[in-house]
């Protein structure tokens, strides 16, 4: 049975280029692929998924307003179709999510979302929460901090390289704007080892025991 697959990672983690390989190694075997990226990704040209290692290739772009089910099988019963990989899976909605799983289930073709979990102030992005919640697989896309331990979590940059607190949750960008750090020193905020640590702006929460 077909499944829905949700890739994901913070920043930084290579998820174009695996997403751009799987359909590559679809391609190579005479099968055919549906590329989705996000319309709002303006970071190369609209329709284009690109890697930092310079893959690319175009894509179809989703919005708000786009039925993902009715889109892809309008695609489906006009040629053969394989497979379906989404980028910036994270800018779906809720909705979009199960138009993504209803493709798996009924029109038996494995879909394969990549995207990030969590905005620059640790929040799921709600397509992020919707996969995570009914995809069939889910795996991470490990990259490091700079002190070299996984990293989870993504700052967003000003244009000074400071960490930005406040804002909309969805601002475009790429290495200027946004870097990825684990869990503890996104919660000091150090984007290195020489940085002053201030005052966290989450609590550290003391374990309750006798003093």
């Amino acid at each position: 049975m077909a499944k829905l697959y949700f890739n994901y990672s913070s920043m930084n983690a290579g998820k174009s280029t695996l997403l751009l390989q799987a359909s590559y190694n679809y391609q190579e075997r005479g099968m055919s692929t549906l590329l989705f990226t996000a319309a709002l990704d303006d970071r190369t040209k609209i329709g284009e998924i690109a890697s930092r290692i310079g893959l690319k290739s175009d894509a179809m772009i989703f919005d708000e307003a786009t039925d993902m089910f009715q889109t892809i099988k309008a695609e489906k019963d006009s040629r053969p179709l394989d497979a379906v990989l989404v980028d910036e899976a994270q800018f779906l909605d809720e909705k979009q999510v199960w138009q993504l799983a209803h493709v798996a289930d009924r029109l038996g073709m494995p879909v394969m979302c990549y995207g990030l979990r969590t905005d620059f102030q640790g929040k799921l992005f709600p397509g992020s929460a919707a996969l995570l919640a009914i995809a069939d697989n889910i795996r991470e896309v490990r990259t490091i901090c700079w002190c070299g331990r996984k990293a989870t979590m993504v700052a967003r940059l000003d244009e000074n390289g400071r960490i930005v607190e406040e804002g909309d949750q969805v601002v475009i960008g790429g290495e200027d704007t946004y870097t990825s750090l684990c869990r503890n020193h996104w919660s000091r905020r150090m984007l290195g080892p020489d940085d002053c640590v201030p005052t966290p702006s989450v609590p550290i929460v003391e374990p309750v025991g006798e003093s």
